[in-house]
């Protein structure tokens, strides 16, 4: 077998380097392509908004459905072809009183133009849940506050671990090409760019098969920041508010932010530079937690009074 595979490699390198001697041209589209879709491919999944509904059988309970954007799901070829989605496992947490499932759309999907259009992909959604994990949902659901139930790494880990769409050579093929087809499909590509190549004047020089590329850097993971949870009480030792202080020194502005917050948790997140989750000690008052951001000192402030 590791015969077998050895020589398919050395098959297409020989072609690769073929293709970049005869058609140079045809050899960097094909290559700028793999890197392009290595890119998307390597993408993780990141949270949308968060559904909060009940599972009525065969155990009533909450659910939380997490929807998450992620460019290696493909998207729908047309409005009137099915919505292709990533699922992950159906998980109950460790107190049993709620269960969680991660269900990704490619980015565009949840691009959604008005509340109806919107409205009508949670119901495929629900639908969907109930088909293929046996369940019966209630048909009232809210969009929580915060963006993601559960962590960040969990979600990640759930949504990798199902089956996912591989990725393609360029749009127009299948998901698993053989070196024939390949080779192919760049034969019908350059037939049809052949009026264009004959017509060039200048020759072209004999390339090599490896050369430098500019690298594509990859989306940087955010880290979780250095951060103080302390609890505020009155001479009778009654929790008063919580203060959260978040050590954010890569952040100049607060606008950089996005703060999600329930009654017992909170969401910090900075694109591409910090995210904290956290479950509060104590149930707070929503409406009249405040946040305020020190530049100078990259500090997040966020004061949650307890009810």
């Amino acid at each position: 077998m590791e015969t077998d595979m050895l020589t398919q490699v050395t098959q297409l390198w020989s072609m690769l380097d073929e293709m970049a001697e005869s058609t140079p041209e045809s050899y960097h589209r094909f290559m700028q392509q793999q890197l392009e879709d290595a890119k998307q491919y390597c993408t993780p999944p990141e949270p949308h908004l968060c559904l909060q509904t009940h599972i009525l059988d065969p155990k009533e309970k909450s659910l939380f459905i997490n929807l998450c954007r992620w460019k290696r799901v493909p998207a729908p070829k047309s409005p009137t072809d099915p919505i292709p989605l990533s699922a992950g496992p159906l998980e109950e947490v460790s107190d049993k009183t709620y269960s969680i499932i991660d269900i990704a759309y490619n980015p565009t999907v949840l691009q959604r133009e008005n509340q109806a259009e919107m409205d009508h992909l949670i119901r495929l959604t629900f639908k969907y849940i109930e088909e293929h994990y046996n369940l019966s949902l209630s048909h009232s659901y809210h969009i929580a506050t915060f963006t993601l139930k559960g962590s960040l790494k969990r979600m990640k880990q759930s949504l990798r671990g199902g089956p996912l769409p591989a990725p393609l050579f360029n749009k127009n093929t299948r998901n698993e090409l053989t070196l024939d087809q390949i080779k192919n499909n760049l034969r019908e590509e350059d037939r049809n760019n052949a009026t264009l190549l004959l017509n060039k004047d200048v020759t072209q020089s004999k390339v090599h098969l490896i050369e430098e590329i500019a690298s594509m850097e990859l989306p940087q993971e955010p880290v979780t920041p250095t951060y103080e949870l302390t609890i505020a009480k009155d001479a009778n030792r009654k929790p008063l508010k919580i203060e959260l202080k978040v050590e954010m020194p890569k952040v100049s502005s607060i606008s950089e932010c996005e703060l999600s917050l329930s009654r017992d948790d909170v969401i910090i997140e900075v694109p591409e530079k910090y995210r904290l989750q956290l479950d509060l000690p104590e149930l707070v008052d929503e409406e009249a937690t405040t946040a305020t951001f020190n530049k100078g000192k990259g500090v997040l402030l966020i004061i949650m009074p307890i009810p």
